[in-house]
């Protein structure tokens, strides 16, 4: 069953149907529990009389609401007050009711009681009707119910007043939603309160300074994306342009536009790579076995050293370590790694796997605190200004093969340690 609208208004149903079972078992299910340890009074109250009478009829006890029938042989007698309680024409009539010890049986549409006692050759026998049940159920229920009710009326009350904050704090909680991506609205938490809806009050917070802080990142990064894809447009325009005026050669130019349009396709070509990353972090589907580490490294130093002749490259491997993933993946973190390497070291690259840990060494400068923190952001300004995608593919493709990547100063040069993290 759906229940629908306002809370208030599913709240007030739900107290109307708690009200309605309250009052259905007080006048159905209690009455019911009650009447077997009532009866068991009555037996009680028609067997003591029969223990202190005598053979004969008790002139006293006729006006009890107790009757009382006496055999005695073949010879049965009754009180007066019999025939007002039991319209009957003959007393054969009510005997053959009669079989047990006690118990209760219906005469013409009305319940009787009673209880035999066999003293000597006597057999006793009181009776009563159902009155006295009756009187005990409607005397519950007069004592019960003004409590139950009063109960339920202040139980009911708190719970609307209750309800009523929750509907208010619930109320805000929507309000800062639809407000959540504006400046001018007060966001100060309100709460005071630590519960549920305090925390989700907290946690719409972190959601909206975090919307914010993605949309100023989105912003910065569009910015950095457009100036470093603008800045090699420029240098082939302005080289065409020197070319048309005669200030330039055609080799020159047409070497210029190559080295220029080089840079452009391996920025498309890491922004495609990083697109792809984002599309596979969720998945599965990417087998991760033993890869032989110190050859993509030892691969990936010969094809370096060219560029920068003046650095030397250390490399040294223990004979345990292992690591899981793929060549294309591992091929691509060095290669990263070292074209920024490249670029800060001043004498020394160093690569060496310990504990199955990777570590990267370089002499360059140390990298300031402020940038440590976003230095795996794409297109997030780096070191000397500079931005790039680097460092970001080199973080998210670890990830992807469970892998992590920290960055430490040390007294001269960084160092980056590559260890795994998952079973991934």
């Amino acid at each position: 069953m759906k229940i629908k609208g306002k809370l208030s208004h599913q709240l007030l149903f739900l107290i109307l149907v708690i009200f309605g079972l309250t009052f259905l078992s007080l006048g159905v299910i209690l009455p019911q529990v009650v009447v077997p340890i009532v009866e068991k009074n009555i037996y009680n109250y028609l067997k003591e009389p029969l223990q202190i009478s005598s053979t004969e009829i008790d002139k006293d006890l006729e006006n009890t609401e107790i009757a009382y029938i006496y055999k005695l042989k073949d010879v049965s007698f009754y009180s007066d007050n019999l025939e007002e309680m039991i319209k009957f024409k003959n007393l054969s009539d009510i005997l053959p009711y009669i079989k047990k010890e006690f118990g209760r049986f219906l005469y013409n549409g009305q319940v009787y009681y009673y209880y035999t006692l066999h003293d000597d050759n006597v057999v006793k026998i009181a009776l009563t009707d159902d009155s006295y049940i009756l009187k005990t159920k409607q005397d519950i229920l007069s004592a019960i119910l003004p409590v139950v009710l009063l109960t339920f009326l202040i139980i009911a009350f708190i719970l609307i007043l209750w309800s009523s904050i929750i509907v208010k704090k619930i109320g805000k909680l929507k309000e800062k939603i639809d407000h959540i991506d504006d400046d001018n609205y007060n966001h100060t938490p309100e709460f005071e309160v630590e519960d549920e809806i305090k925390s989700l009050e907290m946690a719409i917070e972190d959601m909206r300074i975090s919307l914010k802080d993605q949309e100023e990142y989105r912003n910065q990064m569009y910015q950095n994306i457009s100036h470093d894809f603008k800045t090699p447009l420029t240098v082939i325009k302005s080289y065409i342009e020197a070319y048309k005026d005669n200030m330039e050669d055609v080799s020159t130019v047409f070497s210029v536009i190559e080295e220029q349009t080089n840079k452009l396709e391996f920025k498309v070509h890491s922004l495609l790579y990083l697109n792809k990353l984002d599309y596979l972090k969720d998945s599965s589907s990417v087998s991760h076995t033993v890869v032989n580490m110190k050859k993509i490294v030892e691969k990936a130093v010969k094809k370096f050293k060219f560029k920068r002749q003046d650095v030397k490259f250390i490399v040294a491997f223990d004979k345990i370590s292992k690591f899981y993933g793929t060549e294309e993946y591992f091929e691509t973190i060095i290669d990263n790694l070292l074209a920024n390497f490249l670029r800060y070291a001043d004498k020394t690259i160093k690569i060496t796997a310990k504990n199955n840990r990777l570590t990267l060494y370089n002499d360059g400068p140390n990298i300031e605190p402020a940038l440590l923190d976003g230095i795996f952001t794409p297109f997030r300004k780096g070191i000397k200004g500079e931005f790039g995608l680097g460092l970001s593919i080199v973080k998210k493709t670890l990830i992807l093969m469970g892998y992590d990547i920290t960055i430490k100063n040390e007294k001269k040069g960084v160092t980056f340690q590559i260890y795994k993290t998952s079973n991934k």
